[in-house]
């Protein structure tokens, strides 16, 4: 999967959705795509790149709000985050 900006980021947890395929995956992606959509108007608009800053920025945020999550749902969350962190490179 090629994603290098916040509009293909968003189309791909979009197909996520309509896929229905696994029910952690939904949840993960809609969870993570807030804390997306609220760093990323800090940063810029919808073609930004996906950048490192960015990133961290989001990972502050969903480690500052950890605590509304159960232990199995903070797992999912960080496994999945994990995964799309991986494409914000620049």
């Amino acid at each position: 999967m090629s994603i290098q900006n916040l509009n293909a980021l968003y189309q791909y947890l979009d197909d996520l959705c309509l896929k229905e395929d696994n029910d952690d995956e939904l949840f993960a992606s809609s969870y993570i795509r807030g804390f997306i959509a609220l760093s990323a108007s800090e940063f810029g608009d919808e073609t930004q790149a996906l950048s490192v800053d960015l990133a961290n920025s989001v990972s502050e945020k969903m480690t500052a709000s950890r605590s509304e999550l159960t232990p199995q749902d903070q797992q999912i969350i960080s496994n999945y985050w994990a995964e799309l962190k991986a494409h914000f490179t620049h």
